[in-house]
This record gives C-alpha cells, structure tokens and sequence, in this order.
C-alpha cells in the first residue's frame, strides 16, 4: 500500500514539474513549484524524515514561493 501511494505522489510530482516547466503565466508556474516542493515534503515524512519534510515545506513552498511571488508582483507577470 506505501509503494502505492509514494507512486501516484511522484507521478503527481511529475506532472506539477512539467507543468510549471510549460506554463506561460510566471505566477502559474511558482504555484505548480510550490505544488512539486509540498510534495516532495510529504514524500520526505512518508520516508520518515520529519525533519527534512519540516524544512521543505517551510523553506521549499512557503518562503521560496513567497519571494517568488513577490518579485512578480513588482515586475510583468506573463511572459512575451
């Protein structure tokens, strides 16, 4: 059953990386990185890294995808 749900995670992981990969719209495609770095923090505790999965939620989705979207806030938000 864990192998199962790791699957379908990193399948999921992998959509939302091509996905932000092909997005036009910038704020798209922070959105569908911070959906690959929550991700990949649940795999993290899954894996039985609390620690590392603490790290990433908070350092890899939140922080980053905060700076992101800010920085595209004061500047163009798709791209020519």
């Amino acid at each position: 059953m864990m192998i199962f749900i790791v699957t379908i995670l990193v399948i999921l992981m992998l959509i939302a990386a091509i996905s932000a990969c092909i997005f036009r719209d910038l704020l798209g495609a922070v959105i569908a990185a911070c959906v690959v770095s929550l991700i990949a923090a649940v795999l993290f505790y899954l894996l039985q890294a609390p620690d590392v999965a603490m790290a990433e939620a908070a350092i890899g989705a939140a922080l980053v995808t905060a700076v992101f979207v800010i920085a595209i806030i004061r500047t163009k938000r798709h791209e020519e």
